[in-house]
Parts: C-alpha cells; sequence; structure tokens
C-alpha cells in the first residue's frame, strides 16, 4: 500500500495545461505524489507542450490525452482544474478529496506566428511551473 497522495489535474482537452502540470509536478515533488491528468473532452497531447516542456528538460513526448471517466470511482486527494471550462464540467468526486481550482489562460487559443504561439505556451508554462512550487509549499521562484 502506498502512502503517496494522489492527484489528477483536470482540463478540457488535456492537451497542454494539464498535461505540462503532470510534468511539473511529477518532476519537482520526486515521490511524493502519483501524479494523472485528464480531459473532460480528451484530445491530444499538442506539439507545442511537448516542445515548450522539452526546452526545459522536462518530457512528456509519451504522456497520452486521457478522460476524466478513467479515474471514477477512484480515491483521489487532490483534483486539480487548471481552466474554467473544466471547473465547469468536472464530476463530483468523493468529499475526502479536495478539489483546487487554478485557473490558466488557453495557450492554444492564441493567434499569430509559431514565435507568437510558441510564447504563449512558455509564459503558460511558466506560470504553471510557479503555481506547482506554491503548491509544494517550496516556492523557489
Amino acid at each position: 500500500m502506498t502512502d503517496k497522495k494522489r492527484v489528477l489535474i483536470l482540463c478540457t482537452g488535456n492537451s497542454a495545461r494539464s498535461q505540462m502540470a503532470e510534468g511539473f509536478l511529477r518532476q519537482e515533488a520526486g515521490d511524493r505524489f502519483e501524479v494523472s491528468s485528464a480531459g473532460t473532452k480528451p484530445s491530444i497531447v499538442r506539439p507545442e507542450a511537448i516542445s515548450v516542456m522539452n526546452e526545459i528538460g522536462i518530457d512528456i513526448s509519451r504522456h497520452r490525452s486521457k478522460s476524466v471517466d478513467e479515474f471514477s470511482g477512484e480515491q483521489l486527494d487532490y483534483v486539480i482544474t487548471v481552466c474554467n471550462n473544466a471547473k465547469e464540467s468536472c464530476p463530483i468526486f468523493p468529499a475526502t478529496t479536495l478539489m483546487m481550482h487554478w485557473p490558466f489562460a488557453d495557450p492554444a487559443a492564441v493567434q499569430g506566428s509559431e514565435e507568437e504561439r510558441r510564447a504563449a505556451f512558455r509564459t503558460v508554462r511558466d506560470q504553471i511551473h510557479g503555481r506547482i512550487m506554491v503548491f509544494l509549499g517550496e516556492d523557489k521562484l
């Protein structure tokens, strides 16, 4: 039996924000948590998210977009929503699950050149990293 806290990070598509948050929490927390991410309407892991995480040495290229339904009935310590849409359509979890909401802008919604879009992913990536560090109680920023 593990004493690790179980964390599920939710977004709509499970394509960028929740995937980056999962990668950061795994990297920064070591073996303190069992971390997963999912979406209310799963799609694909966006190549831009994979790319900007690779820039800082975190490989999420093997992640897959999963449905929140895969986690129904599971005991979770934390459910963290990272977009407003996921918060509004989040399924009900047991009262013992601590619900948290960290709204981040959707970098995939940014219009413009490839570099402008990549810059948006970097900005959100860095915001997520900062929030993860606060969550872990060891804000090093």
